[in-house]
C-alpha cells in the first residue's frame, strides 16, 4: 500500500477543517483578552519588553508578567512568571542585558531585574516599604524609588515602625488638619510619596531627596516614572510635585524640582518652574543632556488646559515654548536619538495620534492618525508603538519612518478576535451647537442584517473634558452593546478634547447647554444618516460627567428615551462640591465656589428638575468612589423611587469610580444590558 506523505495529509486535514464557530462579542470575550501595556524598546533597538496581563477569574483579578518580542516580529517569549505577584514597569539596563521591573512577589513590592538570556529574577532593592515607582540613572549606577513615608520620619524604618504601632492601637480614629482627607479611592493616612535615591546594587543608604516636602512624587493617583528624570551627568534629579500646602485640594500648580544628589537630603529641592502657577510635568532630557523638555499648561486651577512643549537649556536656561502654535495637547513626549525631533502623543479629532515635532522650528508632522497609537519610541529608522481601535485591543507595531505599511509585532488576541463578531464603525461629523462641526461614531450591531432596524445605545463620555476616542475600552466598550444586538452612538460634544483648546474650554459654566445641544443634534443626524437605527427605541447611558448628563437629560429631554443608565454621576452640583476632593475641578468649571457663584452651580443642576423625571433609570455606583461620592447615586435612586419612576440601584461596595474586578464587570454588563433589553423590547412601556 502506498503511504501518502505526511505534508499532504496535513494539508488535506487543514483544508477540510471547518471554520471556527463565531459568536457576537460579549463581556466574556472582553475578559478573555490579554492586555498589553508599557512597551520599552531595548538600547540596540532590536527587542521590546512589555507587560502582558490576563484575567484570573478564580482570583477575581488580573495577573501580569513581562514578555519580549523582536522589533522584527520574531522571538515572542515570556520573560517573568510568578504566581504570588504581578510584574510591571519594565526598564532596560544601559547595556541591554537586563530588564528591571517592579514586582509584588515578595512581602512588599520591590525593584527586581532579570537577564534577557535566561535565569531567575533577582531582587535589586530590599526596602522595608513598598516601592511605588522607580527610575534608573543613565549609567545604571543609581536608582530613584518612590515610597510612601511620614514626612517627619528620618528613616524608612521609622515609617514602618509607626505603621506597625498604629495597627496595634485599639482606637481607630484619625485626625486631619487639611485636605485631602481622601483622594480618588483611598483615605489619607498621613504619608506622602517621597523619592529616595540609592545605589543600583541596593546595598547603600536610601536618601530622601524630598525631605521635609509635604508633597508627592510621582503625583497621586495616576503619576508614574514619567514624572522623574536623572540628568545626563547623573548628578541631578528632576521631578514633578505639587508643593501647595493647605491649598493642594484646589491647586493644579505642579512644578519641576531639581535636587543635586551629592547634597540630597540636606536642603530643599530647587523649584525650576516657580514662575508658572499652572501644571508643569514630564521632564525628559535630550540625548546630549543639554536640553530639558517638559510639558506645561498656562491656566492655573484647570486640569484640561493645553499642554505646551517647553525647552530649557540645561541647567540654567533660557526657556522657550516650542508648540505655542500647535493647538493640540500632548500627553507624552520623547527624544529621537539625534536630538533633532520630539515624538509626541496627542488626541486629534477622535483619534490618538503620533506626531514628530522639529526641535528647532516647532513644526509638527503627523506620523500616525487612526485609532489610538501610544507608548511610541524610535527604534533605529523605525517607530515602535502600541495600536488599538474600536474593534481590536492593543498590539505592538513597527513602522518605518518613510510611511510604508506598519508591521504587527504581536497577535496576542488573534484567537479571540477570530471568533468574536464585532460591529463595523463609522466616523462622521455634523453641525452641533452654534452650527459648529462636531464628530461622532456610529457602530453597527454584530451580525448586521441590511434592512433590519436596531435599538440604539447612546453612550455619553465622562470628563467632560475628555474624548471617547477610537480605542478599545475595557469598561465602556461599544462592542459589548453591538454584540447584544444594539447599535451604538458616540458623540464628542463641546468640551471634548482633541478638537482644539477653544472647543474644550467652551463649556465652562455651560455643562447642561452645549453638550446637550450637541447630543440632540448628533442623535438627529445619526437617525437621518443611518436607516438601520430604530429612533423609537433609544436608551442613553453614561458614567461620571456622562451620568451627570443622564441625570440632566432625565429632567430636560426624558421623553426621547426608553431608558437611562447613570453610573457614578452627580445629581446635585452644589452638594457635590462639598463631598468631592479635587476642588479645582468644580471651581474652574463653575467659575468659583458655591458661595462665590451660586448661580453657576444651580444653572444646570439636575436636582432642580427631578419633578420632570419619567424615564426608567438604572443607577450604578461604587462605594470607594470619592470623586463622585456614592451618596450622589443614592440620592438619584431616592429621587427616581419617590417620583414613581421604574428604577434599580446596582451598588458595588468594593469598586471606585470604575468597575475593575472581573466578577463585578460581568455583573455590571449583564445588569446594564438586561435593563436596555427590557425597555427597548417591542411593546415595552414605561
Amino acid at each position: 500500500m502506498m503511504l501518502m506523505p505526511v505534508f499532504v495529509l496535513l494539508s488535506v486535514t487543514s483544508a477540510a477543517a471547518p471554520p471556527p464557530t463565531t459568536h457576537p462579542f460579549t463581556v466574556h470575550d472582553l475578559l478573555a483578552m490579554d492586555r498589553l501595556k508599557e512597551p520599552q524598546v531595548s538600547p540596540n533597538g532590536r527587542l521590546v519588553a512589555f507587560v502582558r496581563s490576563r484575567t484570573d477569574l478564580d482570583a477575581n483579578r488580573r495577573r501580569a508578567d513581562l514578555w519580549l518580542v523582536g522589533t522584527d516580529g520574531g522571538g515572542l517569549r515570556r520573560l517573568t512568571a510568578h504566581e504570588s505577584g504581578s510584574d510591571s514597569s519594565p526598564r532596560w539596563s544601559r547595556d541591554g542585558r537586563f530588564v528591571y521591573f517592579l514586582s509584588g512577589r515578595s512581602e512588599v513590592a520591590q525593584v527586581w531585574r532579570v537577564a534577557i538570556d535566561g535565569g531567575e529574577a533577582e531582587a535589586v532593592t530590599a526596602l522595608p516599604l513598598d516601592v511605588n515607582a522607580f527610575v534608573l540613572s543613565r549609567d545604571d549606577a543609581m536608582l530613584a524609588v518612590s515610597v510612601d513615608v511620614f514626612v517627619d520620619c528620618p528613616t524608612l524604618a521609622c515609617t514602618k515602625d509607626r505603621l506597625l504601632a498604629r495597627g496595634k492601637d485599639k482606637a481607630s480614629g484619625r485626625l486631619y488638619d487639611a485636605l485631602f482627607v481622601r483622594h480618588w479611592d483611598t483615605w489619607g493616612d498621613g504619608r506622602r510619596a517621597h523619592l529616595f535615591v540609592l545605589p543600583r546594587q541596593g546595598n547603600g543608604t536610601a536618601v530622601d531627596v524630598m525631605r521635609g516636602m509635604d508633597a508627592d512624587s510621582p503625583s497621586k493617583p495616576f503619576g508614574g516614572g514619567e514624572e522623574v528624570a536623572f540628568a545626563s551627568d547623573n548628578k541631578r534629579l528632576v521631578f514633578t510635585a505639587r508643593d501647595a500646602g493647605r491649598q493642594e485640594a484646589w491647586s493644579t500648580n505642579f512644578d519641576l524640582f531639581e535636587v543635586e544628589l551629592d547634597v540630597a537630603g540636606k536642603g530643599k529641592p530647587k523649584n525650576l518652574t516657580a514662575a508658572n502657577k499652572a501644571w508643569d510635568t514630564q521632564p525628559v532630557f535630550s540625548p546630549d543632556g543639554k536640553t530639558l523638555a517638559y510639558l506645561a499648561m498656562a491656566t492655573p486651577g484647570y486640569e484640561a488646559d493645553r499642554f505646551r512643549v517647553m525647552l530649557r537649556a540645561w541647567p540654567s536656561g533660557p526657556e522657550r515654548v516650542l508648540t505655542e502654535k500647535w493647538d493640540r495637547s500632548p500627553s507624552a513626549i520623547s527624544w529621537s536619538a539625534d536630538g533633532k525631533t520630539l515624538l509626541a502623543e496627542a488626541e486629534d479629532t477622535g483619534q490618538g495620534a503620533l506626531f514628530a515635532i522639529d526641535v528647532q522650528s516647532g513644526d509638527v508632522k503627523t506620523l500616525r492618525s487612526e485609532g489610538l497609537d501610544k507608548s511610541a519610541a524610535f527604534a533605529g529608522d523605525s517607530l515602535v508603538y502600541s495600536h488599538e481601535d474600536f474593534r481590536a485591543p492593543a498590539e505592538l507595531y513597527a513602522a518605518r519612518l518613510d510611511g510604508s505599511e506598519p508591521k504587527a509585532l504581536t497577535h496576542l488576541n488573534a484567537s479571540v478576535l477570530a471568533v468574536a463578531e464585532t460591529g463595523e464603525v463609522e466616523h462622521f461629523s455634523f453641525k452641533g451647537w452654534h452650527n459648529e462641526t462636531v464628530w461622532g461614531y456610529a457602530i453597527k450591531p454584530a451580525g448586521f442584517v441590511p434592512g433590519k432596524k436596531y435599538p440604539l445605545a447612546l453612550l455619553i463620555h465622562g470628563g467632560p473634558q475628555n474624548s471617547f476616542g477610537n480605542d478599545f475600552h475595557y469598561r465602556w466598550n461599544p462592542q459589548t452593546y453591538a454584540g447584544a444586538g444594539f447599535a451604538a452612538l458616540i458623540i464628542d460634544f463641546h468640551g471634548s478634547t482633541g478638537y482644539g483648546q477653544a472647543f474644550t474650554d467652551s463649556i465652562q459654566g455651560d455643562w447642561g447647554g452645549k453638550p446637550l445641544e450637541d447630543l440632540q443634534a448628533g442623535l438627529a443626524a445619526a437617525l437621518g444618516r443611518y436607516a438601520w437605527i430604530d429612533g423609537t427605541r433609544v436608551c442613553a447611558l453614561g458614567a461620571s460627567f456622562g451620568a451627570y448628563m443622564v441625570n440632566w437629560i432625565a429632567g430636560n429631554w426624558s421623553e426621547r428615551f426608553r431608558c437611562l443608565v447613570a453610573h457614578d454621576g452627580n445629581l446635585d452640583e452644589r452638594a457635590a462640591y462639598f463631598d468631592t476632593e479635587e476642588l479645582w475641578f468644580p471651581e474652574h468649571d463653575h467659575m468659583g465656589t458655591p458661595w462665590q457663584n451660586a448661580a453657576s452651580y444651580e444653572k444646570h443642576n439636575p436636582i432642580n428638575f427631578v419633578q420632570n423625571w419619567r424615564t426608567p433609570m438604572l443607577i450604578v455606583h461604587g462605594g470607594k468612589d470619592y470623586r463622585v461620592v456614592d451618596t450622589q447615586g443614592l440620592m438619584t435612586f431616592t429621587a427616581a423611587q419617590r417620583m414613581g419612576v421604574p428604577s434599580r440601584l446596582l451598588y458595588f461596595p468594593d469598586e471606585n469610580h470604575w468597575v475593575l474586578k472581573p466578577a463585578n464587570s460581568i455583573l455590571w454588563h449583564e445588569t446594564v444590558l438586561a435593563w436596555l433589553k427590557r425597555w427597548t423590547a417591542s411593546g415595552a412601556g414605561r
